[in-house]
Order: C-alpha cells, then sequence, then structure tokens
C-alpha cells in the first residue's frame, strides 16, 4: 500500500488530517516517486491533491540530515507561493525542516536565516530565482548545489511561454552548479500537451507522466443577454445577482475593467434589494493589500455569501475556501481557462462544480459553446512553443555575465549552447547576438572577457531585469493615504472625473503627474477605467467548432431559450452558404464594394492571411471574435489574390522587414526583442505572432458563396 511506503512522520502527519483515504493522483504519485529518480508530470483535475501528492513522498525520501536546501518550489505566482507556504509549512512541522519563502515581498529576517543556514524547503518565482542568480551567484551554489527536487506548481502556465524558457534557462543553469542531478516534478490540471510537458523538464525519455483522468460532475447553464452599448445589459447583471445572491461566487469577467463594471453594479443592485454587501474585485491592478484581504475573507467565510469579480488572479490554485459557483462572462479564449476557472467550484469531496456562462452576443454565445463541448470531449490547446527564443537567450546571456562579473566570450557562448532552453539556437546565432550586444554597448569585449557595458549598467541594475514580461506603467490611486489599487494613465485620468477600482467608485481630486499618483475621494457613480492589454489567441480548434455547430442541427440543453433561438437565427443565416466538407470550405459574401470571408481559423493564422492580403495590395480588417475579414475588393479579385499570396511567402521575410521599419511596436511583444539584430526580430514575429503554415491551408479553402435564393 502506498500509505506504508511514506516516513514515518509524514504518516503521522496525514493520520492527524484524518484523511479518510488517498487520492488516485496521490497512490500513484507516492509509489512511483518513492522507488525512482525520474522526472515526473502529476496531472489531474483541480483540488484533487497535486501539491500532497509531490510533497508527501519528496518529503519521505529525502535525507533531511543533508546540507543546503533540499527541495525548490517554483511557483507563477507570488499569491500561490503565500498560499502554498503555509500548507507545507504545516506538513514541515511534522519533519522539524524549515520552509523559506524567497520574493520581493517575503520578510528580509528569514532570506538572512536561510542563506546564514541553508536547509529545507524553498518556495520562489522564476524571477526572484533570477534575481538570485544575478545578484547572489555564489550563494545559490551553496544553497542549491545539493538540491534533490524541483517541484514546478501549474507547469502549464510556463510551457510556451517566454517566463517557462527563462525558467528552463534558470533550471540548466542550476544543473550546471550541482554536485549530482535533481529530479523535477511538474503539477498541472491542464496540459494540452503531455510531450511538450516532458521536453520541460529537459529530459523527455526520462520523465513520467502519471495522469489522473477522474472527472469532476459539472452542472452547466448558458445565458444570453444581447448588449446594445458597452456595458453589461441591466437585465444580465438583475439575472446575475439573483443567481448569485445567496451563493459563494466567483464572477470571472474578461477584462479588469470589466469586473470592476460588474462588482460595483451587483453591489448596487443587492443595495436595493436589500442583499448582502460582500461584493469585491480581485486583478492584478487592485493593491495586494486589498487582494489579500478578499482571499482571507472567502476563505473565512463559513456561512457568509459573497461574489469576486476577478480575472486570471484568482485562476490558478490560490486557496479561497469552498465557492458555490462560477460565473464566465463572455467566452473565455481559450478551454484550459475555461477548465481553470471552473475548477474552482465544487473542491469539496463529494460536492459538483456549477458553471453559469452569460454571452452578450452571438458570438460569444457560439464560442462559449464551443468550449464548453471542446471540454467536454477532453479537448485541451497544445501550447504554442517558440523553438528558437533569442530575445530570451539573450536576456540570460546579460544575466550570466552579470552574475558571473565578466565571463571569457567562449565560454558565454558554451553555456549559452549547452543550455536545455535554447539546443535549438545554432552556435553561429549565438555569437551574432553576443556581437550585437556589444556592438550596442549592452556588453563590453576588454581582450576576450566580456562585462557589461556602461549602456547594460543602467538596464541590469534595474529590477525590471529579472522579469522577461513587460510590464505597463501605471499611477497609484490613493484614498486617505490608503493605497486601492493602480491603473494605467489615459485621457480619463483627470481630475473631477470618477472611476470604479477595487469595487468602490472613485472621484478623481489630483493627479501627480511627476510622482504617478492619483488622490481620490468616494463618489456615488462612476465609470470603468479602460486597462491595457490584448485578449488571447483563439486556437483553430476552437473555431472549428464553431462552424460546426453553426453547420449541426443538434440541439443543446444547456442554452436558454434566447440562446437557442439566437443559435436557431445564425444557423439560418449561413444555411445559405451550401458548404458540405466543412474541413475546406468557408463562407464568403460580396456586399456592394466589399467582400467578407469567415475564415473559422485561429486568431494566429487570421492575422497572418489579413497581413499577406494587405502585402499583396488588398485593404482589409479582421474581426477576430466573428474569425472574419472585410476587404474593399470583390469576389473574382479575392480568389485570384488567394492565389498569388503563396508565391508571396517566398519574400515574406522582406516583407516583415518592412513592416518593422514602419512599425517597430510591431516586437513590442517581445521585452528585449528590440535589442535584437532585425533577422532576428523577424523570426520571433513569424514565431510569436504569425502562423504561416496555418495560413498556407487557408490559401487552399474553397470559398462558397451564398447560394441564390
Amino acid at each position: 500500500m502506498s500509505f506504508d511506503l511514506l516516513s514515518q512522520p509524514i504518516r503521522k502527519y496525514v493520520r492527524d488530517k484524518r484523511w479518510e483515504e488517498l487520492r488516485p493522483i496521490q497512490h500513484a504519485a507516492i509509489t512511483r516517486i518513492m522507488e525512482s529518480d525520474r522526472n515526473f508530470i502529476l496531472a489531474s483535475r483541480t483540488a484533487s491533491g497535486k501539491t500532497e501528492a509531490a510533497f508527501l513522498p519528496v518529503l519521505s525520501k529525502i535525507n533531511l540530515s543533508d546540507e543546503g536546501v533540499q527541495v525548490l518550489y517554483i511557483s507563477p505566482l507570488i499569491a500561490l507561493i503565500n498560499d502554498q507556504f503555509m500548507r507545507v509549512e504545516e506538513l514541515c512541522t511534522y519533519l522539524e525542516i524549515p520552509v523559506t519563502k524567497w520574493h520581493g515581498e517575503a520578510k528580509r529576517s528569514a532570506k538572512d536565516r536561510l542563506l546564514k543556514y541553508p536547509s529545507g524547503i524553498v518556495l520562489i518565482t522564476p524571477e526572484s530565482l533570477e534575481a538570485m542568480f544575478v545578484n547572489k551567484p555564489y550563494q545559490v551554489h551553496a544553497l542549491f548545489s545539493n538540491l534533490k527536487y524541483v517541484i514546478i506548481d501549474e507547469i502549464h502556465s510556463f510551457i510556451g511561454s517566454d517566463r517557462g524558457r527563462q525558467l528552463q534557462s534558470l533550471l540548466s543553469r542550476l544543473r550546471f552548479i550541482h554536485k549530482t542531478n535533481f529530479s523535477i516534478i511538474g503539477l498541472s490540471a491542464t496540459i494540452g500537451d503531455y510531450e511538450l510537458a516532458k521536453d520541460f523538464t529537459g529530459d523527455n525519455a526520462n520523465t513520467t507522466v502519471l495522469l489522473d483522468k477522474t472527472k469532476k460532475e459539472i452542472i452547466a447553464a448558458f445565458r444570453y443577454f444581447p448588449g446594445k452599448t458597452q456595458d453589461l445589459p441591466l437585465e444580465l447583471l438583475t439575472d446575475l445577482y439573483q443567481a448569485t445572491a445567496t451563493s459563494k461566487a466567483l464572477i470571472f469577467p474578461n477584462s479588469r475593467g470589466r469586473a470592476e463594471e460588474v462588482a460595483v453594479k451587483l453591489a448596487k443592485i443587492a443595495g436595493r434589494m436589500g442583499g448582502h454587501q460582500n461584493y469585491f474585485s480581485h486583478h492584478s491592478s487592485v493593491d495586494k493589500v486589498v487582494r489579500e484581504y478578499v482571499e482571507e475573507f472567502a476563505k473565512s467565510s463559513v456561512r457568509q455569501p459573497f461574489c469576486i469579480c476577478c480575472t486570471s488572479t484568482l485562476e490558478l490554485g490560490i486557496d479561497i475556501g469552498s465557492v458555490d459557483i462560477v460565473v464566465q462572462v463572455d467566452a473565455t479564449t481559450s478551454v484550459a481557462s475555461l477548465i481553470q476557472r471552473v475548477g474552482r467550484s465544487g473542491r469539496r469531496e463529494g460536492t459538483e462544480s456549477s458553471l453559469l456562462l452569460y454571452a452578450t452576443d452571438r458570438w460569444n454565445l457560439l464560442q462559449s459553446l464551443a468550449c464548453w463541448l471542446l471540454y467536454e470531449e477532453g479537448f485541451i490547446e497544445p501550447p504554442e512553443v517558440i523553438d528558437q527564443p533569442y530575445d530570451i537567450m539573450l536576456h540570460q546571456a546579460l544575466s550570466i555575465v552579470k552574475g558571473k562579473n565578466g565571463i571569457i566570450k567562449k565560454e558565454l557562448i558554451r553555456q549559452l549552447a549547452d543550455n536545455a532552453a535554447f539546443v535549438k539556437i545554432k552556435q553561429h546565432d549565438i555569437e551574432v547576438i553576443i556581437d550585437q550586444l556589444i556592438a550596442i554597448d549592452l556588453l563590453e569585449n576588454l581582450n576576450g572577457e566580456l562585462i557589461i557595458g556602461v549602456s547594460g549598467e543602467k538596464i541590469v541594475n534595474s529590477r525590471e531585469f529579472y522579469s522577461v514580461f513587460l510590464a505597463t506603467e501605471n499611477f497609484k490611486v490613493v484614498n486617505s493615504g490608503n493605497v486601492i489599487g493602480e491603473i494605467p494613465y489615459s485621457l480619463q485620468i483627470r481630475e473631477d472625473e470618477n472611476i470604479l477600482l477595487a469595487a468602490k467608485i472613485w472621484k478623481i481630486k489630483h493627479v501627480d503627474l511627476e510622482a504617478k499618483r492619483i488622490e481620490v475621494i468616494k463618489a456615488p457613480d462612476g465609470n470603468r477605467p479602460s486597462f491595457g492589454g490584448q485578449a488571447g489567441a483563439v486556437h483553430m480548434r476552437i473555431r472549428e467548432k464553431m462552424l460546426e455547430i453553426l453547420y449541426s442541427d443538434q440541439t443543446y440543453e444547456i442554452l436558454d431559450s434566447a440562446g437557442a433561438e439566437e443559435l436557431r437565427q445564425m444557423r439560418q443565416e449561413y444555411a445559405v452558404f451550401p458548404l458540405y466538407d466543412l474541413k475546406i470550405e468557408r463562407p464568403i459574401q460580396q456586399e456592394g464594394n466589399y467582400v467578407t470571408i469567415h475564415t473559422f481559423t485561429g486568431s494566429r493564422v487570421n492575422q497572418t492571411l489579413a497581413f499577406m492580403l494587405s502585402k499583396a495590395g488588398i485593404k482589409c480588417d479582421l474581426y477576430n471574435e466573428s474569425s472574419s475579414i472585410e476587404m474593399k475588393t470583390d469576389v473574382a479579385t479575392f480568389q485570384k489574390v488567394l492565389l498569388d499570396v503563396s508565391d508571396l511567402l517566398d519574400n515574406v521575410d522582406e516583407h516583415l522587414i518592412t513592416a518593422l521599419a514602419e512599425k517597430p511596436a510591431l516586437i513590442d511583444f517581445s521585452k528585449w526583442g528590440n535589442y535584437l539584430p532585425i533577422r532576428y526580430q523577424v523570426t520571433l514575429l513569424k514565431q510569436h505572432y504569425f502562423d504561416f503554415q496555418g495560413m498556407k491551408a487557408v490559401t487552399r479553402f474553397r470559398f462558397v458563396a451564398n447560394a441564390p435564393e
């Protein structure tokens, strides 16, 4: 029995917790981890006990008297670290080993104690690990040279992302200073490609996936309230209030501004109806202290109902206690996101998850339904992995030089070439990029030894250097000396304008442009602030599913009458396009001087097609929600140009160089991309923003015009 394999203190912990039995992923993990030093990916639904599945066998197996940190836990969020710290610390009291949080908000005294007596478990983010390598390279060796396990929580959030490549690089750099080898354990509820997850460990062949396919029962319902303005319909908000008034609810709109709108307006409705006033907003622009208060309120509310209007900040596994219902307002951009969100409800054993989805227009209705049906089919989007992350390699080159306080050029090239994160980057390209860093004075070559250049000093000495993602410049919002949060500067930010933030309404009394500070007082009414950020890319399988729904005669019980009627009307409208093979046929329509094609393919493919059509001389507008492109031309001309577009691919690099020259902001998705030589910027664009292979498939589509009446 797996329980018997655990050490005596860990068995006592389990008995004291009065667990009736171990969960399936815990049984499997304990058995396999205890008998092997392989890497493991633990994949099971949310709230299935993955954290304990990793820590119970790991802490039973390691020799706690060994010197140095034994276990490194890496999380994508500081809030998740703070949450897991309490769980892990409780477990480690049975073993009498220290647990240390290491991030920008952690106590200095705890960090100093760890540096003096390296031992136990460290919980950290990739950015804080990066800062260690840059500022405390010798301590990194002392802390982690005897590391046994690295546990990566929510590993799916790293795979395919810039942060993920940074983390892979940091793990490779840890291996360079390691006496032996350490094992990696990844935890996730939403992995779309298990081979990519195995690749992420840096050793696919030595990595095993433990998959628990147990599903949790979900009660889902769709409600359709078409909106006529940018604000949510009052009918939707009233219905939402009634559906959640006596529940503990998480409400996920798709933006920070919408989250504020929902929180404030629900509180107003509750005030009129005599309901509770426990309405909160929770997103990255709400001050940390306020967010932590909301999390603690939710966790400690045994009987009180509440509504938290949130974004992806509560999508991951931060413990906020029991939630009765999850509400999604308009479609998620991915099936993975929907799974993470619905998994926040029904976390107690024996309870069902409850999901309520609202749609405010027909395309959000169709996309929501497509995501739900794909979830039921077991589909999760595979991440888009960047094979040649030149920008992240450039950043790591600067990090290594800074941490080493100078390094021989050949040795830097060797370390980058041997790094698992950059295995598909040729040595010649590494050399070219390093020479570029020297040319722009980010590095300086002193007789073969590289040091940080004069221009590079300001960059590497900034706190912003540790991250590979772009941070927006925000203004602090302050009321009577208390920080409420921060918002990006916009035309809306002016005195006497009212804004919503932290689920309250504020009037701006003073704007200090130099200090980037906004003084506010409470107000009776206001508008949601505009936040930056783009919607995530939609995978082509979701778009294809939307098309399949349109050309199906299947009815869906989860739709309300309004949603079912809207779907019926859409089907009737698209029935005039006689499509017989949905794999290769798409609708096209001519209205006056304009042609509209409905591609029903992924966001990146649409962006690529629109770009190439513009290069072919056709002015076009892309509408992502409906996956359509409108062009000022006629059908015959479009059909001819579509055949010619493939030929333009031979010169696509030249077109992208021209596009970058005309609009340098195209590379702004990459924090470090603008330091690269232009041809590497082009490669990044092709990898991150465009999908030329997918576009080739579209050029082979047969576009079908509406049948004559």
